[in-house]
């Protein structure tokens, strides 16, 4: 059975026309992230709104975006609970207890400048990357939001949910991941590839089914991904973000057009 997805009988309104029929939903469930160590027995981190699927990965990618994990052999095990998630690490790398709180930087709601917040996730990124001299065609690009319209199955039933996906330098797609929150596709994402040991991943390029926000810049950017491209608008902050760190930037992506805000020499 697909727990992403949950059937709901609804009235349907067509034309005048009015028929009852079943719908799906895109399923919306807390998500407790835990760790435990062996001086920890168990530490709650994080609850979030998810959808359930690939909650290991959502959790790991979450953990290392947050700055709290940083290489995979730290990862002993995990514990799978209803809505709750336990990992546990070992003591390869002494984990930094002021590294667990919800956030890393205060967002530009909060009255805090663009600068400080970019300054954040500079001082919590770890990932060394290099300035990658690749190019890819626009020709390319824009036949990406199709494909990741093809693979989104979850969206394909219900029409309500995220997805971020991490294609090659020759659009062939390498990992997909949904949910109904953005910042957990896109955490999700990176869970695999944190386990996969490919961080950081700096010759591919990542598509994001939505806008492109600061928060997905900054998750990006401590993954070491150097190309983002977004089917919706980025923010000012996300711009300022991707140019600080070398990385292009892609807003309005779709068949035949697209936005190339930073880093432009890198589209051909």
């Amino acid at each position: 059975m697909n727990t992403s997805i949950k059937k709901h009988q609804v009235l349907k309104i067509f034309e005048g026309d009015r028929q009852t029929k079943l719908d799906s939903l895109a399923v919306e469930e807390p998500l407790e992230i835990s760790i435990s160590t062996p001086q920890i027995i168990s530490k709650n981190i994080s609850i979030t709104m998810r959808t359930p699927s690939n909650d290991k990965d959502l959790a790991l990618g979450f953990l290392f975006t947050e700055g709290i994990i940083v290489e995979s052999k730290q990862i002993e095990g995990y514990r799978e609970e209803e809505n709750k998630i336990v990992i546990q690490l070992n003591e390869s790398i002494p984990l930094d207890l002021s590294k667990i709180k919800r956030h890393f930087y205060t967002s530009s709601s909060c009255g805090v400048c663009g600068k400080a917040s970019i300054d954040s996730v500079r001082t919590e990124c770890k990932i060394q990357t290099s300035n990658p001299k690749w190019s890819v065609s626009h020709s390319t690009l824009h036949l990406l939001p199709q494909k990741l319209r093809d693979a989104q199955s979850v969206f394909e039933s219900t029409g309500g949910i995220h997805a971020a996906a991490l294609f090659n330098l020759n659009g062939e797609l390498i990992h997909l991941r949904e949910d109904v929150g953005r910042h957990n596709a896109l955490d999700k994402l990176i869970g695999v590839a944190f386990m996969e040991n490919i961080l950081p991943v700096e010759n591919h390029l990542l598509l994001l089914s939505g806008r492109a926000s600061f928060e997905l810049i900054q998750k990006a950017a401590m993954a070491g991904i150097k190309f983002i491209m977004a089917v919706g608008a980025p923010s000012s902050l996300a711009v300022e973000l991707a140019e600080d760190f070398g990385i292009t930037l892609i807003g309005f992506l779709n068949h035949n057009r697209c936005n190339i805000y930073t880093q432009k020499q890198r589209v051909q």
